[in-house]
């Protein structure tokens, strides 16, 4: 009975065997393939570089050397500029690329092998910069390797209005750092470390907290999946023999501790149930039906797994969005606690005002009756005869400069001000356009230099609240204001009359907007700026004041042209007589 056990499981092997096709030939060698080009960064220790002689070196050349060995693959390693290697994946005349952080954009071009590292990316700046996060970057002069990963990562932040300066290298972005050309530099942690200790640069240094962590290994040309699962089976063999761990142990430090060693019980089990010997076989041919099944069933529950993740990402973006609606309710009565506590000083300023200036009018004539007499005398630090004429210049200066305070902060109580109250009032526009200019006219100054506002004369009124339009103009100024990408571009305010009803435009030349978000600008929480702090609030607030108003707005944009919004208002409400 056993040695029939024996023979059926000989019987199943040979009919398992591939067939050997009837037209090779005894004896004939195999024709050579052509070897495998693997391409990396020429500067970029201790994962890759060109050593002294100008040969190969670093983690990922001896692991591409080791993978190759063990699967049995010729192979070319070719290090260049970052920029010539990725034009030369995407050209064919790279095969791989041995070392290529991750990101969702690039999985468009590219597909990854399981990470063999983990990178982390960090801002570089000189000793004494006030520089400490990411959006201390804004309006600064960042260099970025070409081509690179951070390249790609600030391309994708318009918002920071940051100038990039691409170099070829690490090492020529830590130079060009380090002689005061740039404010900070793009440049992975460990790299940069190996880089300033070859070069001798002791007057910069990493911020504390990388800026990015990021998964690190090869990347083939889209579509290339023959020889990603050879680099993946590669990348398996040396692991599972801990020939991995010895590599990266030389060239990047300790690994953690192994876990069990799965792989020496499973062969020591395999000893003790020899009798079990048939059945595995007979799972082996089934295997190749199995393991297209649990494929199937593994993208199945990936693609669950994702789906779920979005949703808690979602919850967690609307908590903190009515977090902080919850915030902007608030700013109403802070504003309108800090507009009273500056109105009684600053009135104080200006009920004297008019007492010194008439104090000064009957001082005066005495004081030149003494200059006629004596001479040119010391009044303060300055002699008479220019203090006389400079004392009412400066008296009228501060009374106006008081009453400029009371205006904004009486806008200020305006704004801020929950009325609830029915929209009975004969508001003027152009006094609404004012106010809202006023409260804004910092943030107008920092934003541009090129601020116009055009009123049309003669308008009439329309009914409504005054506080309320007021809301929706600042609130589309300070859009314009944020659309910008430089001080030159510029805003416009516009007012005028059009048949029934009464416009105002603000217009800017700024980024502009994605055709495709434009029906979208007065959803609520719907923001395209979420990452700099928007909440998506702000329009979706200014349109339902305006339709309560019996009004509308419209939005024209074009991406790189700029935005504009005009507001429409009918001269009386319906239903009004």
């Amino acid at each position: 009975m056993w040695w029939g056990l024996l023979l059926f499981c000989l019987s199943l092997f040979l009919s398992a065997m591939p067939a050997v096709a009837e037209d090779d030939e005894p004896g004939r060698l195999p024709v050579r393939e052509s070897p495998v080009v693997i391409g990396g960064d020429h500067n970029y220790p201790p994962y890759e570089f060109l050593d002294e002689n100008g040969d190969p070196a670093g983690f990922n050349v001896e692991l591409s050397r080791a993978i190759a060995e063990v699967m049995g693959m010729e192979i070319e390693i070719r290090l260049g500029p970052w920029d010539e290697m990725r034009r030369g994946l995407a050209d064919g005349t790279i095969d791989i690329l041995q070392g290529m952080a991750f990101t969702r954009e690039r999985t468009s071009e590219v597909d990854f092998s399981i990470p063999h590292a983990k990178v982390h990316q960090s801002i570089w700046v000189r000793n004494g910069s006030p520089i400490k996060r990411l959006r201390d970057l804004a309006n600064k002069r960042v260099i970025v390797m070409r081509g690179a990963v951070m390249h790609d990562f600030m391309l994708d932040r318009p918002e920071l209005n940051a100038e990039l300066v691409p170099v070829e290298t690490l090492e020529d972005a830590l130079r060009l750092l380090a002689e005061g050309e740039c404010d900070a530099a793009l440049v992975a942690k460990l790299p940069g470390e190996y880089l300033i200790h070859k070069a001798g640069l002791d007057n910069i240094h990493p911020i504390a907290r990388p800026l990015v962590a990021q998964d690190y290994g090869y990347a083939v040309k889209k579509g290339n999946r023959d020889l990603l699962a050879k680099i993946n089976e590669g990348l398996a063999l040396l692991k599972k023999s801990g020939r991995y761990r010895q590599i990266y142990e030389r060239w990047l430090g300790v690994l953690p501790e192994p876990g069990v060693p799965w792989e020496r019980i499973v062969r020591l089990g395999a000893l003790v149930v020899g009798p079990l010997l048939a059945v595995l076989i007979l799972t082996v041919i089934w295997s190749s039906t199995l393991k297209r099944q649990v494929a199937l069933r593994t993208e199945d529950l990936k693609r669950e797994i994702a789906e779920k993740e979005e949703a808690l990402r979602r919850l967690k973006v609307h908590q903190q969005q009515l977090i902080q609606a919850d915030k902007m309710a608030s700013l109403g009565v802070l504003v309108s606690g800090v507009a009273h506590e500056v109105n009684n000083p600053n009135g104080l300023i200006l009920l004297n005002l008019p007492i010194l200036k008439k104090v000064w009018a009957d001082v005066a004539a005495r004081l030149d009756e003494h200059y006629r007499q004596t001479g040119d005398f010391r009044l303060g630090w300055l002699n008479y005869s220019r203090m006389r004429d400079e004392i009412p210049q400066m008296l009228n200066e501060m009374q106006q400069a008081a009453g400029r305070i009371k205006r904004i902060v009486e806008d200020l109580k305006d704004f801020a001000r929950r009325d609830d109250a029915e929209l009975n009032e004969d508001v003027d526009l152009n006094e609404v356009a004012q106010a809202a200019v006023r409260l804004v006219e910092n943030t107008l100054k920092k934003a541009t230099s090129r601020f116009q506002i055009e009123l049309a004369d003669g308008l009439p009124t329309f009914r409504g609240k005054a506080q309320r339009i007021e809301q929706v103009v600042v609130n589309l100024l300070l859009n314009a204001c944020q659309a910008l990408t430089s001080h030159d571009q510029a805003v416009t305010l516009r007012t005028w009359r059009d048949g029934d009803h009464l416009v105002l435009e603000v217009a800017d030349e700024g980024r502009g907007i994605d055709p495709q978000h434009l029906p979208k600008l007065t959803d609520p929480f719907f923001t395209t700026r979420r990452e700099s702090g928007g909440t998506g609030l702000g329009l979706s607030v200014s349109a339902g004041i305006v339709e309560e108003h019996g009004g509308r707005l419209e939005f024209t944009s074009r991406l790189g042209e700029g935005t504009r919004v005009r507001l429409y208002l009918p001269q009386e409400r319906p239903g009004d007589e």
